[in-house]
């Protein structure tokens, strides 16, 4: 339930349940960002914070001030995390997989049932504080989210509390119910975790509102409306990445993405795929609406990774529920 509703505290104050919304409610959206990093779905994410807030306003009477309300809140919600993170299975992509880049011709391989790893709207920026802002982007990045789901629940939560939310290690100790000696072990081999698996274009792409980020996905839309692969592959990197969960398979090279969109992809002619770019992660992104009779309905929401040298990762999520979550029309 939204904050908003909630009309009372435990002992039946409105007076009070307004004061907690007023002071809890800025802080809706970064609470949304870090479930969603701790559990790599946006969906979970809204539960979770839905559940944090809750449990805050059952506890604002015993709020003494100690701490900032943003901590607190960040602390209840990555405990909220943690029970809801016991006994789940990791959110991946198919590259996390383990398994090697596959033949664009072989038969593709579904797996509806594994817990993908799932994309996060733009959730707009404050424009008040640029670093900020840069900040919070990279650590919403498709790729550190990914690669987040390869460390345990404690470890994630230990990172995201000292990197990103920039806390000392005495407050995520207590946060969390260990001890200092713990949480400097955990970030230790979290980090190093994280190297290992991170991809190395991490610090070189390019922002959603730049003008080259612009004009490329500008020309990335009119390649696959125009349905011309040939230009398509041009504006991809040699060594480009393709995956589409819930397919377990990825693909790797410009030539290797251009056979499989030649041989799998529905559309048989310009204008059976239209696209409408959007910010996904902190990153460009496109819905793809393919051709059903005499509308276009909800097929892909694909989000790229865009280095100055072009197109160098696309994950493209077969999920149309996923529409309905970025607030895109049902059909065209």
């Amino acid at each position: 339930m939204p904050v908003s509703v909630l009309a009372e505290n435990p002992q039946g104050s409105p007076a009070a349940g307004g004061e907690f919304s007023a002071h809890a409610e800025p802080y809706r959206r970064e609470l949304l960002a870090h479930c969603y990093r701790m559990t790599g779905s946006v969906h979970d994410a809204e539960d979770l914070v839905q559940e944090t807030l809750l449990r805050a306003w059952k506890a604002y009477d015993r709020f003494e001030g100690k701490s900032s309300m943003r901590t607190w809140l960040h602390r209840i919600a990555t405990n909220t995390c943690l029970s809801a993170l016991e006994g789940r299975r990791r959110r991946p992509l198919p590259t996390g997989l383990g398994a090697a880049s596959s033949d664009p011709t072989a038969e593709l391989v579904e797996r509806r049932e594994v817990p993908w790893l799932e994309p996060l709207p733009d959730m707009g920026d404050d424009p008040a504080d640029p670093s900020v802002i840069v900040g919070s982007r990279e650590s919403v990045r498709l790729a550190f989210v990914a690669a987040l789901q390869h460390l345990s629940p404690r470890q994630r939560a230990v990172l995201l509390l000292r990197d990103v939310l920039q806390w000392k290690a005495a407050e995520v100790a207590a946060a969390i119910g260990t001890t200092t000696t713990a949480v400097n072990s955990l970030l230790q081999r979290a980090r190093s975790q994280l190297e290992a698996v991170r991809p190395s274009t991490g610090d070189r792409l390019t922002p959603p509102e730049s003008a080259e980020a612009q004009d490329r996905l500008a020309r990335y839309i009119a390649a696959f409306e125009a349905y011309d692969i040939d230009r398509l592959v041009e504006l991809f990197t040699a060594e480009a990445i393709w995956e589409m969960p819930p397919y377990v398979g990825w693909y790797r090279g410009a030539r290797a993405i251009a056979t499989l969109i030649h041989r799998r992809c529905p559309a048989e002619r310009p204008g059976d795929m239209r696209l409408l770019p959007l910010v996904a992660n902190g990153q460009p992104a496109a819905a793809m609406y393919m051709r059903a009779g005499d509308v276009h309905v909800p097929f892909q929401l694909q989000v790229l990774d865009m280095t100055p040298e072009g197109v160098s990762h696309v994950v493209a999520f077969l999920d149309d529920a996923l529409f309905a979550t970025f607030g895109l029309p049902g059909s065209l």
